[in-house]
């Protein structure tokens, strides 16, 4: 029986080495459901053109979002997170965009926002679907100029930048709703990309409990 054992998790061992090997970078998965999302982003990745991921909670977007980046012509230079639904409107603004100093209460000096930061590599913006009609104006105008203007300023910051961002409902329904700028819709579903729930992927599982034992476990 331990022989057996032994044998089935040598097994998972070679199966995981061609995930990683034939896969994406930090993402687990053989299945039919993950093959596909394989191909597509081996595909689009090392192009510059925006990726919306779609798929529930825990589904690992922002590790696609990193795969993304990490086999794309932008892998040596910064790759940039935010969850817009970990702001308040305002504190989001200045996170993606930055500041100028003095240009609120607590302003003390200048500061670059995630967009800055992510000069010449990739932004992803997770939770794309909590982002406020507000902010989504400012973002479409950096899909379209690559330039802001710093919360404050007056003069305009050009960015190098590949925009990656995820929701975790469908996002058209948003725009149906009047909650998401359609235009700002497709400029960032340029491709698309739906991640399937575990209970889709049939056969990840043990690969995944083996990943997870020898990570944390030895």
């Amino acid at each position: 029986r331990v022989r057996n054992l032994l044998s089935e998790n040598q097994n998972l061992r070679d199966q995981l080495q061609g995930a990683h090997g034939q896969g994406l970078p930090g993402v687990v998965g053989q299945s039919r459901a993950m093959q596909s999302v394989v191909k597509t982003v081996r595909t689009v990745a090392p192009t510059e053109a925006s990726v919306l991921i779609e798929g529930e909670s825990g589904t690992g977007k922002e590790r696609v979002a990193r795969a993304i980046h990490l086999l794309s012509p932008r892998k040596d230079k910064p790759f940039v997170a935010l969850s817009c639904g970990a702001l308040p409107d305002t504190l989001l603004e200045t996170e993606l965009f930055g500041h100028e100093k003095g240009a609120f209460t607590d302003a003390q000096r200048q500061r670059r926002g995630r967009f800055e930061v992510a000069d010449g590599g990739t932004i992803f913006l997770d939770d794309i679907d909590d982002m406020p009609l507000s902010v989504q104006v400012k973002l479409l105008r950096v899909l379209q100029e690559r330039e802001f203007e710093r919360v404050g300023g007056e003069s305009l910051v050009r960015v190098d930048i590949r925009v990656v961002a995820a929701t975790k409902v469908p996002l058209l329904d948003h725009v149906r709703a009047g909650k998401f700028r359609e235009d700002l819709y497709y400029r960032l579903n340029v491709v698309p990309v739906r991640l399937p729930p575990l209970r889709e992927r049939e056969g990840d599982l043990p690969l995944l409990v083996q990943h997870f034992v020898e990570k944390l476990g030895g």
